[in-house]
């Protein structure tokens, strides 16, 4: 099949996937560039097609559309369009009590530290992410390129209720991330549990009262005093690693 008119009805319902609304209603997301439509095959991501530009190498095991740059340019985000563009299936998970070690991310807005975060929580063994509260879109394109191939290695789950985040986490430790207080432990003092639920909150708020008030403990990382915060996404993975390294 080839396609290389701006008015094609596919390619119209294609570019509408940079809105998050038209996301959400066709539970579909966009996958740019070669390496990152390879990778999501080989996980056995749902691709329902491929927009490949003509001359270049196709894809085996799902539907090839051939195009030119100019509708590439119309279906990408990017400033400059990558030679293939994929449109895939949003994957749904369902809650595994198994799960030991997992990251919340409370308010998160910055849709490029959310796929950092993602990465990161893939290279360090975290079992899930909850997002929690008014979050950015997890399929935002942002995100999708910063997560670099991780984005479906790893349950992420959305949660809107403290009832229904205290339901799930009622068999682990809840640690909450804060600023050095006397309500808190240092990165370094604190002791590993088997099964944990880390809390992170957003860059501009920390975390909420309602969130502060469910931790067993409280955690800071240790940093030089003239140095007031951290980035996000450097605070989750200095502390996913400490966590990897410490022993019990």
């Amino acid at each position: 099949m080839k396609i290389t008119s701006l008015n094609n009805e596919l390619i119209k319902e294609t570019a509408n996937l940079h809105q998050r609304q038209y996301r959400d209603e066709q539970s579909l997301f966009l996958l740019e560039g070669r390496n990152c439509v390879e990778e999501a095959i080989s996980s056995g991501l749902k691709i329902e097609r491929v927009f490949v530009l003509d001359g270049e190498k196709e894809f085996s095991g799902t539907e090839n559309i051939l195009t030119n740059e100019a509708v590439l340019r119309k279906i990408s985000t990017t400033e400059t369009p990558p030679k293939v563009v994929a449109v895939a299936n949003q994957v749904n998970y369902k809650w595994n009590n198994n799960y030991n070690k997992i990251i919340l991310l409370e308010g998160i807005k910055d849709a490029g530290n959310l796929g950092t975060i993602i990465r990161t929580s893939a290279a360090f063994g975290v079992d899930a992410v909850i997002l929690y509260g008014d979050t950015v879109d997890l399929y935002n394109p942002k995100c999708v390129r910063s997560s670099v191939g991780n984005l479906w290695k790893i349950p992420v789950f959305s949660m809107k209720s403290k009832d229904e985040l205290i339901k799930i986490s009622k068999n682990y430790s809840i640690i909450g991330t804060l600023p050095n207080s006397d309500n808190t432990v240092m990165l370094n003092d604190f002791k590993k549990k088997s099964k944990i639920l880390i809390m992170f909150g957003s860059e501009a708020s920390g975390l909420s009262a309602e969130l502060k008030n469910i931790a067993d403990e409280n955690i800071t990382i240790e940093m030089s005093d003239n140095v007031e915060s951290l980035n996000l996404s450097i605070s989750v993975g200095v502390v996913l690693y400490s966590l990897m390294t410490m022993s019990y």
